[in-house]
This record gives structure tokens, C-alpha cells and sequence, in this order.
């Protein structure tokens, strides 16, 4: 029998960032010297360095713009294939590189982000790429780094409706982010980003209740239920851990967790992420629950059987057993223990058709 290969390495790629900050440095070179390096090197903040090919390179007087195509790897990423580009131009003795928003790149409108209200979104990790390049290339040449960048990405209005900077006060198109540089396949950096600045613009507004949900079903039930604002949800999804550690050390007075029955009861059974990559339900945990409720031992046998958390919370119901409560109830002692303490949290279960049915409140 032929042996099974191994499945071939996710492919990493490069950040927004990355990209912005190589198509910075052909610009300013090209402003410098009349030539666009390409491929052009740039160095990437936790060492080593990156050669990416131009798509775009532009020279008039006083005015350079290098694109870069974004190659985000095997990342499912929004600006997979974007061209993103950056124009150079010379700027006032003394005033160092100073940033602005080209077409497609979003505007910050809301406090509690990185950058204040009126800064183009981009990131004060690709600003320091940047400024770290800009002003190398400078010192090669012997002058100062005093420049306007402007970066640009064609579409990012549009692919900024796929993302969730609207409701983080981000408007007219995309922001441009990187930490490390570099893009890790399914490691969802970039919507933990989206989590963490949705509680920080939340904070700085003086919400004082927050509803992290983790899908759209439950987002608008919940929605509902409270009028809550764009800005006092959160789009949790997957990310039970990444948003419940981020609220232990930024807390809010009011935290409601939503989410459909199996997401949650992940959670109850303390899994913090909650997708079926990382974590299944244990269904045998969950027929022990069902019988700690005196499910009769004829319907513990046909919910073991079924294998699986919806028909056993069918069964659940058809006996008129509190099952989805109490799978709240634990959910919510997962998620205090992982806050530490400060928030006040509930725990609402809801179903496919978004009616709730099962809830462990604030005083629970």
C-alpha cells in the first residue's frame, strides 16, 4: 500500500503593511536616483528581509509611485491580490515622513484606535516599517527623510464592506496593518485585530454593555434584544479566548456572550476556540448533562446515539428539560474564570431561527 504523503506547507505571505512599506521604498529610491529597484528589499520588523516585484512604477517630476500586488500567501485574506501602491513625494525641511490616505484607504472617525480621529488608517506598525525604510534609504544618500507618503489600495473601498471597519469607525475604505511583517495562513490575525479595536473603540465611547456574539444569527437576536449600537457589538466568532483575555486586561461593567447551541456548549465544556478544527463537542459530557436533569434512561440512549449536539438538545426538548440553561450557566462559569473578575457577564443561547432559548443572566 503506497503511503500517504504529507500535505505540502501552507504558504505564508505579506502583510498590507509590507507591501505598502516595499512600494514606499521603490518610490522614494526611484525620487532619489531616477530608477526603481525591482524587486525591491525591504527588512521585516522581527529580522530578515523580503524581495517583492513591482506591479506599478511611475516617475514624474517631483513625484515617485511604486504598487505592489499583495500576495497574502494561503491566507483567505480580503486583499488577497489588491494592488497596493505608494506615491512619494518631497516634503517641508524638518517635517519627516508624514502619512496620508490615497484612494481605497479608510479614514480614522472614532477614538480608542491606535490613531486619533482624522489619520489615515494605516498602522502604527507599517508607519514604522516605513519611517524605518524611508529614512535608510535617506541616510544612503545623504539626505533627510522628510517626505509625504500616500498610500493607496485600488478596490479597498469596496473590499472595506467585507471588513468590520465601519463598525470601528474606519470609513471609506481599508486599513493598512502588519505587526511582524508577515502573513501566518489561518491564524485570523487580522480578526482578532477587528476584536480587540471593536472593544477599545467601544471603551473610548463609554459603552458600559458589550455583546459578543458568534454569528450573524445570534448578532442581530441579540441586537434586538437590547438595541445595542453598532459599536456595542462584537464580532466574536470563533475567538471565545481572544475576546474574553482581551476584556480581563480592557473590562467593560457588561459583557452578554451569544451564540448557537453547539458553539456554546464548546465553551461550556471549556474550549476557547471554538472552531471544529480545534474543538468538538463531547457529546458523551453532554448526555451526562442531560441526565444530571433526570432525562429518563430511554432518551439518554437515543440522544448517546445520535451523535450530535443538536439532537441532543432536541431530545432535551421534547423531555422539557432545561438543557440549553444549563449549558449557559457553565458557559458562563468558563467565561468568568477566564475574565478574572471586573466584568459582569450573561450568557444567551440562541437557535438557528435566532429565538432564545436558553440564558444564564447577570445574576445568575
Amino acid at each position: 500500500m503506497r503511503e500517504t504523503e504529507a500535505p505540502a506547507p501552507l504558504r505564508k505571505g505579506w502583510t498590507t503593511g509590507t507591501c505598502a512599506t516595499a512600494a514606499a521604498a521603490a518610490a522614494w529610491q526611484a525620487l532619489l536616483t531616477g530608477a526603481f529597484p525591482d524587486p525591491v528589499t525591504i527588512s521585516l520588523p522581527r529580522g530578515g528581509t523580503v524581495a517583492l516585484s513591482l506591479a506599478r512604477a511611475e516617475l514624474r517630476k517631483g513625484e515617485a509611485t511604486a504598487g505592489i500586488v499583495k500576495d497574502a500567501g494561503d491566507d483567505p485574506d480580503v486583499t488577497h491580490g489588491a494592488l497596493i501602491t505608494s506615491t512619494v513625494v518631497p516634503g517641508p525641511p524638518g517635517s519627516g515622513v508624514v502619512f496620508r490616505a490615497g484612494e481605497g484607504v479608510g479614514i480614522v472617525t472614532l477614538p480608542g484606535l491606535p490613531l486619533p480621529p482624522g489619520e489615515p488608517a494605516i498602522n502604527p506598525g507599517p508607519r514604522s516599517m516605513i519611517v524605518r525604510s524611508l529614512t535608510e534609504i535617506a541616510a544612503e544618500h545623504g539626505v533627510a527623510a522628510d517626505v509625504i507618503v500616500t498610500i493607496a489600495v485600488e478596490g479597498g473601498a469596496a473590499l472595506a464592506g467585507k471588513t468590520l471597519n465601519g463598525r470601528l469607525g474606519i470609513v471609506g475604505g481599508l486599513s493598512i496593518l502588519g505587526t511582524t511583517g508577515i502573513v501566518v495562513p489561518f491564524s485570523c490575525a487580522a480578526w482578532i485585530h477587528s476584536i480587540h479595536r471593536g472593544i477599545d473603540v467601544a471603551r473610548a465611547a463609554g459603552l458600559t454593555h458589550l455583546a459578543a456574539a458568534t454569528g450573524s444569527t445570534s448578532e442581530a437576536a441579540v441586537r434586538a434584544l437590547y438595541g445595542l449600537s453598532d459599536q456595542s457589538l462584537i464580532d466574536m466568532g470563533d475567538f471565545a479566548g481572544g475576546t474574553l483575555k482581551y476584556l480581563r486586561s480592557h473590562p467593560v461593567p457588561r459583557l452578554t456572550l451569544a451564540g448557537g447551541f453547539a458553539k456554546l456548549a464548546k465553551l461550556a465544556q471549556g474550549h476557547l476556540f471554538l472552531h471544529s478544527s480545534k474543538s468538538r463537542v463531547d457529546i458523551a459530557a453532554l448526555v451526562a448533562t442531560l441526565a444530571s436533569l433526570g432525562a429518563p434512561t430511554s432518551a439518554l440512549a437515543e440522544a448517546a446515539a445520535g451523535g450530535s449536539a443538536a439532537h441532543v438538545l432536541a431530545i432535551a426538548q421534547l423531555q422539557g428539560l432545561p438543557l440549553a440553561d444549563k449549558l449557559a450557566a457553565d458557559a458562563r462559569t468558563v467565561a468568568l474564570a477566564t475574565l478574572g473578575g471586573g466584568t459582569a457577564v450573561e450568557v444567551i443561547v440562541f437557535d438557528r431561527a435566532g429565538t432564545l432559548i436558553g440564558r444564564a443572566g447577570f445574576d445568575a
